[in-house]
């Protein structure tokens, strides 16, 4: 430790000392001093001599390096808390704003996982003011210190709940509404340049950096968040500020989201800019943020035409936050465009293919229920939309590429339900009742691997197969007067249920052959058992086979055998039934 007189001639040395002539090592000992001076608890001390009219040459010089310890011990909030936000109040108005911007950007580089918000809060507004005071490279300056931000906000969990948002335990909501206040100097500086004929390349280049941050900003948290419209939480106010940023700068939102404007932004990994564009779809058209501004002349099939890609980047992903947007941005898209409308056409784009595929992962293999019902009930929106050729071309291509017995089975009952419609008076087409209509129903009434098929995998797409076959020859007047069609209908009826039948008979006869034995061996498990009572060396040795036997309990391997039995005799029962009225008709005609 040194005395004050020592202390005083290391003072009166710098202050007798040029700028140039300074040293590495006087930066650091005056680092060291401050520091001392702020663990000692003596931030008053400081503040004196930061205020010091004889010592502000050594503030501009050297105040700087005490920007980090400062503001780390802002942070912590105890005594000394005025005393150093007048310290740092002080050094953002003295010290030169390049070498304080320098310093900032260290110090939000270096936070601790632990102070992430509480350091961002307590810098932001010096930050600021700091970028203000700049000259020169203000727009390149604004862009580090916003990425830098980010990257460190990207860090905090986003709330899951109203209740954790309102909680707000990691800060990310405080620190959102900051970085709002924090940008709005930098818009209203755009905005002032909006009406000029002429803009310079700084003020293009701040703009596209204000962009640069809208985007990852709607990456981040945003996309991740639980948005609702009638409840204005801290995101959704941050939502909308961002959403109204966009137009301030004058980004055009409908070029952002249909004619991919983004040229102008130099984000490196475009799958980043699309869950930007996403996101900024879903708060438009879902949340309906800043929709009364958006233009109306776009048709209801153009909209969702464009939103396609959007709906397909989030349903593409895995995250349940992003599902439920995507599913929601794809009803709603679907909302405006009139019922049987959709032209087949439109199914010739990558996009109304990979949508309907991506929803049949969300059908077949989400694990949470809420996503697959609404999944479902978008499916049914999606194909209630297409016309009557698109409708045949879709069934055949979901037919063809589910591999899923449930959608199959879902999409067997919607050709029911179209060929009930065809056979209306004025509603007659050949894609549910013509030559067009028999390619569709060979998809529907065959085996995938013939006799081998697993009818209880297979089960849910069998069962509705046989229920249209019934349909079909209850209601056959409209088919038997068109007599091509009719004849090659029979041919593939017969030669669907003949296989089906020798299907169903190789299934019973190996299900009742595993039941008979399953029962032949709880027989001899229990003759076991009652032997084990009585020897402990046989104990050990019923022991060891259970070790090695199926997990599933004798019970329920007894249910699942027996249960498969009876579906078979639901679909011979179904059969039989076809069979008769096949004979019935038949005898009318005779």
């Amino acid at each position: 430790m040194m005395n004050e007189d020592q202390l005083n001639d290391i003072i009166h040395r710098w202050r007798d000392t040029p700028e140039d002539e300074l040293k590495p090592e006087d930066y650091q000992h005056f680092q060291s001093l401050g520091s001392a001076c702020l663990t000692e608890g003596d931030g008053a001390q400081l503040l004196k001599f930061l205020q010091d009219e004889r010592n502000q040459g050594i503030v501009k010089s050297m105040g700087c390096v005490l920007m980090a310890p400062l503001i780390k011990e802002a942070v912590k909030e105890e005594k000394d808390l005025d005393h150093c936000q007048a310290a740092i109040t002080h050094l953002t108005q003295t010290c030169r704003p390049n070498e304080l911007l320098h310093s900032l950007l260290e110090l939000i580089e270096d936070i601790e996982p632990g102070a992430i918000s509480e350091t961002i809060l307590a810098l932001l507004p010096h930050l600021q003011t700091v970028l203000l005071r700049l000259e020169d490279r203000k727009a390149a300056c604004v862009g580090l210190a916003l990425s830098g931000l980010q990257k460190q906000v990207s860090r905090l969990p986003v709330p899951y709940t109203q209740q954790q948002e309102e909680a707000d335990e990691h800060g990310l909501c405080r620190c959102c509404n900051a970085l709002a206040a924090f940008t709005k100097p930098f818009i209203e500086e755009v905005t002032r340049t909006n009406g000029n004929d002429v803009n310079t390349s700084e003020d293009e280049e701040l703009r596209t950096e204000l962009l640069k941050f809208c985007m990852r900003s709607l990456r981040d948290p945003l996309l991740e968040a639980e948005l609702n419209r009638n409840r204005k939480s801290s995101l959704w106010l941050f939502a909308t500020e961002i959403m109204v940023t966009l137009p301030a700068i004058q980004e055009s939102l409908s070029e952002l989201l249909f004619f991919s404007s983004l040229k102008k932004s130099t984000q490196s990994d475009s799958s980043q800019c699309k869950e930007s564009r996403a996101c900024l779809a879903y708060l438009l058209f879902v949340q309906l943020i800043t929709m009364d501004s958006f233009p109306a002349v776009f048709s209801p099939v153009f909209v969702l035409q464009c939103n396609m890609e959007h709906i397909n980047q989030l349903l593409s992903s895995k995250k349940e936050a992003h599902l439920l947007k995507g599913l929601a941005l794809y009803a709603k898209s679907l909302e405006c465009v009139q019922d049987n409308s959709l032209p087949v056409s439109l199914l010739e784009l990558k996009s109304f293919y990979s949508v309907p595929q991506n929803l049949r992962e969300v059908l077949t293999d989400c694990p949470m229920k809420h996503l697959r019902e609404s999944g479902l009930q978008v499916f049914q929106i999606f194909i209630n939309k297409l016309d009557t050729e698109a409708k045949h071309k879709f069934f055949r291509c979901m037919l063809k590429t589910s591999n899923h017995a449930g959608v199959e089975s879902y999409i067997v009952k919607n050709i029911r339900s179209q060929v009930e419609f065809s056979m209306e008076p004025g509603n007659a087409n050949k894609w549910f009742l013509g030559e067009d209509f028999i390619s569709l129903l060979g998809l529907v009434l065959r085996l995938p691997q013939g006799a081998d098929t697993d009818l209880l995998t297979s089960m849910d797409t069998i069962m509705e197969s046989l229920n249209l076959l019934r349909y079909l020859l209850i209601r056959d007047e409209e088919l038997r007067s068109r007599t091509d069609v009719w004849g090659e209908l029979c041919r593939i009826k017969d030669e669907y249920l003949k296989m089906l039948r020798v299907c169903i008979s190789i299934s019973r006869a190996y299900y009742t052959a595993e039941l008979k034995a399953l029962r032949e061996d709880q027989k001899l498990k229990a003759k076991e058992a009652r032997d084990a009572a009585r020897s402990t060396r046989v104990v050990k040795s019923i022991t060891v086979k259970h070790a090695n036997g199926s997990n599933m309990s004798p019970e329920v391997q007894q249910q699942v055998l027996q249960s498969a039995l009876v579906t078979f005799d639901l679909m011979e029962s179904l059969i039989v039934r076809i069979e008769e009225i096949t004979e019935e008709k038949l005898k009318i005609l005779k």
